[in-house]
């Protein structure tokens, strides 16, 4: 099903030009993926993910699908859609969301983070980190006994 105002052969031909590594989830293809009903994904994925998907998707979660919908819909092929800003860290990536790209905020700041195929099944907080990594660095003034040695000469 070639886009709107791209004829089938030109679309064809950009296809085969983009040939990448196909991604899977547990077997199945991504393009598979998107012609399952909901039911039948919620048996692939965790225990806990199937779990919130048998106790149904709540109004926040589908909002934020149908805003990811809208923002990739009127996007030319080949181009990233515009970011969609959430706070929802506890959403489960569903394949339908595959190509968007979404700002999971962190406490501080919104991070983007474009959804792939290998992250259907996850939490979309797992790929926004809530705190600074600790580097290691040299030792300062105080970070041991001998640092309070201060010679009087």
């Amino acid at each position: 099903m070639p886009p709107a105002g791209m004829d089938k052969e030109k679309y064809e031909e950009l296809k085969k030009k983009r040939q990448f590594r196909k991604s899977t989830y547990r077997g199945i293809e991504v393009d598979d993926l998107l012609k399952l009903s909901n039911e039948e994904l919620a048996q692939l994925v965790p225990a806990r993910a199937r779990r919130r998907f048998q106790r149904g998707l709540k109004r926040k979660c589908m909002a934020l699908v149908k805003k990811l919908r809208l923002a990739k819909k009127d996007v030319p092929i080949g181009d990233k859609p515009p970011h969609v800003k959430t706070h929802l860290r506890n959403m489960i990536i569903v394949p339908e969301m595959i190509g968007s790209v979404v700002a999971i905020y962190n406490g501080k700041v919104f991070n983007a983070v474009e959804i792939k195929g290998e992250m259907v099944g996850h939490y979309l907080g797992e790929f926004s980190i809530t705190y600074k990594p600790v580097t290691h660095g040299k030792p300062g003034i105080g970070a041991t006994h001998s640092s309070r040695f201060i010679p009087l000469k």
